[in-house]
């Protein structure tokens, strides 16, 4: 199990699918380097689709009022007015989900500020914390749980090529909270395993059939 499937963060966030370089150059992936276009994840700039619906709420376990409260406080300081914190869970983690009037600044583009925010946050949760840390998924608008959901189904789509075509396939270039998406959705698959390959920012995920 490589660093993305222990935690949400493995560094500073890095560029994300279609970010401009300094000096306006578009990075183009390596011949051969990346999937057709059909299996890339959507990218922010693209159309994600119609609102997901929101996901119902649960009773907020006692351990993790103070994750919430710092939460709230953080946005604070940040100018993220009228913003409230609500706690959900799904099969990947646990979320705050952060609601509010206008969240599109905290999102960011490609999602890099929430990014940036769920590293520094879990660092701060998880501070002096030698083990049972408790990791939370920042959201705001339901942004990463429908990224996650896109995901999920590229993390299947290319299971079935893996195996068809019995051959590693390497994925775009992701995220570190999005490459560990890809490994949980894989990681009791009997027929593939799944590992990072490569240094941030052109860190990504490749799936590998196992020996039959």
């Amino acid at each position: 199990m490589d660093d993305d499937q222990k935690q949400p963060g493995d560094g500073t966030p890095q560029r994300g699918f279609g970010q401009r370089r300094r000096g306006g150059r578009v990075r183009r992936p390596a011949a051969g380097g990346g999937p057709p276009a059909g299996n890339r994840p959507p990218r922010r700039d693209f159309d994600p689709g119609p609102p997901r619906a929101r996901a119902a709420a649960m009773p907020e376990p006692e351990s993790v009022k103070p994750a919430r409260e710092l939460l709230e406080q953080i946005l604070e300081r940040m100018g993220v007015a009228g913003a409230h914190v609500r706690y959900y869970s799904r099969s990947e983690g646990e979320y705050l989900e952060v609601d509010g009037p206008d969240l599109a600044n905290l999102i960011g583009r490609h999602g890099h500020t929430l990014e940036a925010l769920n590293l520094i946050f879990n660092n701060i949760v998880n501070a002096g914390v030698k083990k049972d840390r408790h990791y939370f998924t920042i959201d705001a608008e339901g942004y990463r749980a429908r990224r996650a959901d896109l995901l999920k189904g590229l993390a299947l789509q290319t299971l079935e090529r893996a195996i068809r075509e019995k051959r590693s396939i390497s994925l775009e270039p992701m995220l570190p909270s999005e490459r560990k998406v890809i490994h949980l959705a894989l990681a009791d698959n009997p027929y593939v395993s799944t590992e990072s390959s490569g240094v941030e920012p052109e860190r990504r995920v490749v799936v590998i059939p196992r020996s039959s």
